[in-house]
């Protein structure tokens, strides 16, 4: 059986702690951050012993490869990649074009995803962004209107799962709206049901036919006021399953974010009570490590169901497509900075 969570690790190669643990374990998947990245040989090998440790080939192997700010492989290690709101203004505002673009940046970075044995990118990042909002989600977004947001989203999706990469659509039900960095402490959103009816939750409606997401450690005052989604069943259930209709593996954010307390323990056990299928634990820190695998059930049920249909996405033939013309519009996307 397989753990209900993906975990970090701490270096370049897995210690023989780690590698006991996530033999013993068996984690559903592993997560590399740049600590884990120093050459394509060494992170294949990473991933193979990985692999060994919990006896299994089929396994998500996590990175978060946005563009722009957040891209953990560096050139020149892999390609410079633009923030995703640069597709619609690089295209002037033209959906169709932005969308074309995104989908070919996609496509060829799931090629340079793969060739490192990943097999899983935490993108595309859907959330809305209002005015005034703290800049942590910002040019991450790819529009500010929900409809951009929607086609340009998805065709990174689609892009991504061309080339055989699994999408994690972030941060569900939404991020966009948080006046505060999830990383640094617990934003909390005071919009009515409506307001959010309206606004936040379209794209992820839009999108619900997604095979994995990322939940947001955000207070939504109207429908929880208690407890971020994330450790809330009332919006995973009521709001992620239900109103926005998302039926595909669904993972916490980083249960090391200080947007959270409590134990490692109690964060694993919170966000699985909840209604997520795994725990996401980045940090590598070994101790933690320890509590979160102690807290993890085995994956079942659904979360079972759900793992198999994401995990099959990674194991498709990779769909044809033109790399020089991928290329081309990745160029032009960075060279004019847009």
């Amino acid at each position: 059986m397989r753990a209900a969570v993906i975990t970090g690790v701490a270096g370049l190669v897995l210690t023989s702690d780690e590698r006991k643990l996530f033999s013993e374990s068996r984690p559903a998947g592993v997560i590399l951050f740049s600590r884990n990245i120093a050459s394509l040989d060494q992170v294949r090998g990473l991933v193979a012993d990985f692999n060994a440790a919990i006896a299994s080939e089929h396994t998500l192997v996590l990175v978060d490869q946005e563009g722009g700010r957040v891209q953990r492989i560096k050139p020149p290690l892999a390609s410079l990649l633009p923030p995703a709101a640069a597709y619609l203004a690089h295209a002037r505002g033209d959906v169709t074009a932005a969308a074309s673009a995104a989908r070919n940046v996609a496509r060829l970075l799931a090629d340079e995803l793969r060739t490192f044995s990943i097999n899983t990118d935490c993108a595309p990042v859907v959330d809305l962004p209002v005015p005034g909002a703290h800049g942590i989600i910002g040019n991450r977004a790819f529009a500010t209107d929900a409809q951009g947001v929607i086609a340009v989203g998805r065709a990174f999706a689609e892009g991504l799962m061309d080339g055989a990469v699994l999408p994690v659509m972030k941060h569900i039900p939404g991020h966009g709206r948080a006046l505060a960095d999830s990383h640094l402490e617990l934003p909390v959103v005071a919009a009515s049901r409506a307001v959010l009816e309206a606004s936040d939750f379209v794209p992820f409606r839009a999108l619900a036919d997604l095979p994995a997401a990322m939940t947001a450690h955000v207070v939504f005052s109207c429908l929880d006021p208690a407890a971020p989604a994330s450790t809330s069943p009332a919006v995973i259930q009521q709001v992620v399953r239900e109103r926005c209709g998302f039926s595909g593996l669904l993972m916490s954010d980083d249960l090391g974010m200080r947007a959270l307390t409590g134990s490692f323990a109690d964060r694993t056990r919170a966000v699985l009570a909840a209604g997520s299928d795994l725990a996401l634990h980045c940090s590598g820190n070994f101790d933690e490590m320890i509590d979160v695998a102690g807290a993890a059930p085995p994956l079942g049920g659904l979360a079972l169901d759900r793992f198999r249909v994401a995990l099959a996405v990674t194991e498709r033939t990779p769909r044809p497509y033109d790399r020089a013309e991928a290329q081309a519009v990745l160029e032009a996307l960075v060279t004019h900075g847009a």
